[in-house]
C-alpha cells in the first residue's frame, strides 16, 4: 500500500510489540495531525508511548481488542497476531489488512534482498549483510533480525540496499516480492499458527511469487518443496546444487565454523555478492571474518574434559539431526524437548539410535514424545540410551556433567520450541551456557 493511500484512511495498528511501535512512530511523523487506533491483547502496552503522543491514540486493549477491527479502513497487522482468529479472517476477506513489510516493499525504491526458510534465515541474512558491507556498499540489516523498517523510509536513500529477513508470518498474504529472493529450506513448523503445512508453504512462496523476469531467485535445489516453488517463479533462477563448489570457486576449501549446514548459508551469500559485482577476494574475506550467531551450534567450551555445544535455536527435529551429523560420534549426551507443536519425531529417534547417543536429558512435553518414539523402535532394552526427565536447565546441566565422559560432547539441541519452561530460545541457550560455566568451575 502506497503512503498516499493512507492519508484519508482510518488506521488501526494491530499488535503493539516492537514492530507495532515502530509503525506508530513512523505514521505519527508522516501524518502528525492524525489519530491512530492501537489494538492489543496486552492492557499495559500503552506504557510504551510517551505522554505527548497519547492524544494521537484511540486504544483497544484487553480480551476484546479485536472488536475494533470493523471500525477501521486499514489494519496494519503485526506478525505475531494469529491470522485465523475470526475477526482477523474477516478483515483479510474485506481487504483491510496490510503489514509493515508490505508498506515498506511498496514504498522503498531501492534494492531489497529478502531471505526466508524454516531455518538459517538469520545467519544467511547476517552473512549477506557482511559480504555487501565488505564490498563497500551502503547496506542495512532489517526485518526479523534487524530493526523494524518503516522509520528508514524517512531518511533512506535509493542507493541503500536492505537485507531483509522474512518470516512466514511477514510473508503471509504479501502481494509483492523483493528484487533478490533467497529461499533456503522448508520443514514443518508453526503448525499451531497455520491451518496446515500447505498454508505455511504458500506463505513462504510469496518471497518469489510476485517477482518479475528482471529479479533473482537464489534457492536450495536439494529441498524438494523449495524446488517446486522455484519452478513457478518468473525470476532469473540461481539454484544451489552443491555448495562446496560455490565455496571453492572463491577459494574457501572448508567451512570456517562448526556445522556443515552453514555451507548453504555461505553459498547463498556468495551468490548475492556476485549479483552486486563484488570481487571474489572481498567476498572471501567477509566470510572468513564472520562470527556465527549465538545459539546456533555454538561452542560453549571444554569443561572437566567435556565439550559443550549450545544449539538452542533448534526448534524442529531436522535441525537436531543436522547438529548430530555435524558433530559426529563424539556426542554422548543430548538435551532434548520443549513445547509441542505436533511435529513428527520418528526420524530423529532413528538418528539418535543410529548414532548410539548414550544419554538423553529430556524436557517436557516433547521429551516424553521423543522417548516414546525411541521405545517403539527398540526391541532389545539393552540398546536403549539412558533417559532422564528434568524440569529446569540447572538440573539438566548438573546431570550432564555427572553422566558424560571426558572426551565426549554434550549437545543442547532441543528439536522443539522453548515456550513453557523458558521465555524464548535465547533464555534457554543463555541458561545452558550459564550453568555449564557454573558447574564447569566447581570442584
Amino acid at each position: 500500500m502506497k503512503l498516499e493511500e493512507l492519508k484519508n484512511k482510518k488506521i488501526l495498528i494491530l499488535g503493539f510489540g516492537k514492530e507495532g511501535k515502530d509503525t506508530f512512530e513512523f505514521l505519527s511523523k508522516i501524518f502528525p495531525e492524525k489519530t491512530f487506533g492501537i489494538a492489543d491483547k496486552n492492557e499495559n502496552c500503552r506504557l510504551q508511548i510517551v505522554d505527548c503522543k497519547l492524544k494521537k491514540v484511540k486504544w483497544h486493549l484487553g480480551k476484546n481488542y479485536l472488536r475494533a477491527l470493523k471500525d477501521y479502513d486499514v489494519i496494519i497487522k503485526s506478525p505475531g497476531v494469529p491470522v485465523h482468529l475470526p475477526q482477523v479472517e474477516r478483515a483479510f476477506k474485506e481487504g483491510k489488512i496490510t503489514s509493515q513489510t508490505e508498506i515498506f516493499f511498496e514504498n522503498y525504491k531501492g534494492k531489497i534482498v529478502g531471505i526466508t526458510g524454516t531455518k538459517g534465515k538469520s545467519t544467511t541474512a547476517s552473512l549477506i549483510y557482511k559480504v555487501l558491507k565488505g564490498g563497500g556498499l551502503n547496506v542495512k540489516l532489517a526485518g526479523n533480525i534487524g530493526k523494524p523498517v518503516l522509520n528508514y523510509l524517512i531518511s533512506c536513500k535509493e542507493n541503500e540496499i536492505f537485507v531483509y529477513e522474512l518470516s512466514s508470518h511477514q510473508l503471509y498474504n504479501l502481494k509483492i516480492s523483493p528484487q533478490i529472493a533467497v529461499f533456503l529450506n522448508i520443514y514443518p513448523e508453526h503448525l499451531d499458527y497455520y491451518k496446515d503445512f500447505n498454508e505455511y508453504l504458500m506463505a513462504k512462496a510469496n518471497i518469489t511469487l510476485w517477482q518479475t523476469k528482471n529479479d533473482f531467485l537464489i534457492y536450495n535445489f536439494r529441498d524438494k518443496n523449495v524446488r517446486e516453488i522455484a519452478k513457478k517463479s518468473r525470476a532469473k533462477k540461481i539454484p544451489i546444487k552443491d555448495y562446496s563448489n560455490v565455496l571453492k570457486n572463491i577459494g574457501i576449501k572448508k567451512i570456517p565454523f562448526y556445522g556443515d549446514f552453514y555451507g548453504l548459508n555461505i553459498a547463498c551469500a556468495i551468490k548475492v555478492g556476485e549479483i552486486f559485482g563484488i570481487k571474489k577476494e572481498k567476498i572471501k574475506k567477509a566470510i572468513e571474518k564472520f562470527k556465527p550467531l549465538p545459539h546456533r551450534l555454538e561452542y560453549v567450551g571444554k569443561f572437566k574434559g567435556i565439550e559443550f555445544f549450545n544449539d538452542s535455536l533448534s526448534t524442529i527435529p531436522q535441525t537436531t539431526i543436522a547438529a548430530l551429523n555435524s558433530l559426529g560420534k563424539k556426542v554422548q549426551t543430548l538435551i532434548l524437548g520443549g513445547y509441542d507443536r505436533g511435529l513428527d519425531f520418528k526420524e530423529l529417534a532413528k538418528e539418535i539410535l543410529k548414532r548410539n547417543v548414550k544419554n538423553l536429558i529430556l524436557f517436557p512435553t516433547t521429551g516424553e514424545k521423543i522417548w516414546r518414539e525411541i521405545l517403539n523402535l527398540v526391541k532389545d532394552d539393552s540398546q536403549l540410551p539412558k533417559s532422564v526427565l528434568v524440569q529446569n536447565m540447572r538440573d539438566a546441566v548438573k546431570i550432564a556433567f555427572e553422566i558424560t565422559e571426558k572426551g565426549k560432547i554434550c549437545l543442547l539441541s532441543p528439536a522443539s520450541p522453548s515456550f513453557g519452561i523458558f521465555r524464548d530460545y535465547k533464555e534457554r541457550g543463555n541458561l545452558f551456557k550459564k550453568y555449564v560455566k557454573y558447574y564447569g568451575k566447581r570442584t
